[in-house]
């Protein structure tokens, strides 16, 4: 009982840090779209935010099979985040490196999520299994997001 109770805390808290994923990017199509420039990012961030809800989906397959709902919003610290952008962004504008800087930042977050969830001896191998594969695609986005940053200087 101690091992599922552990298992759906750890899966809840990856469906929130994929909603603070999902709601980042959806936050910097926002000012990509607002500016007119950087159009070139838009099909990256709506794959990455295809991508985190189709991790949301799968991960919460696993939490409904064991007994709960799925968890709503984001993480706290999470929100904690995005508020002090809002603050630095009065301050630094809304150029190309500044948002690829900050996305690359998320990937950061999500990446140590994962790593801290697959470390975790409570998880059953199917849902290491699971959570690896979106493991791979988390380091390629980031990566990816990286480059895309690190060609702007």
């Amino acid at each position: 009982m101690e091992n599922t109770e552990r298992t759906l805390e750890m899966l809840n808290d990856l469906v929130l840090i994929n909603n603070d994923r999902i709601e980042n990017y959806e936050r910097a199509l926002k000012e990509i779209r607002e500016d007119g420039q950087d159009k070139d990012l838009e099909p990256v961030f709506l794959r990455l935010i295809d991508n985190s809800r189709r991790y949301k989906m799968q991960i919460g397959t696993e939490i409904q099979a064991l007994g709960k709902d799925i968890e709503r919003g984001t993480t706290t610290s999470g929100k904690l985040h995005r508020a002090w952008l809002a603050v630095k962004e009065a301050f630094n504008g809304h150029d190309r490196y500044t948002i690829l800087d900050e996305c690359e930042s998320g990937e950061d977050a999500i990446r140590n999520a994962y790593e801290e969830a697959l470390s975790d001896d409570a998880l059953a191998a199917y849902i290491i299994d699971m959570l690896d594969g979106q493991m791979q695609e988390i380091l390629q986005a980031h990566d990816e997001i990286k480059e895309l940053r690190d060609s702007v200087h």
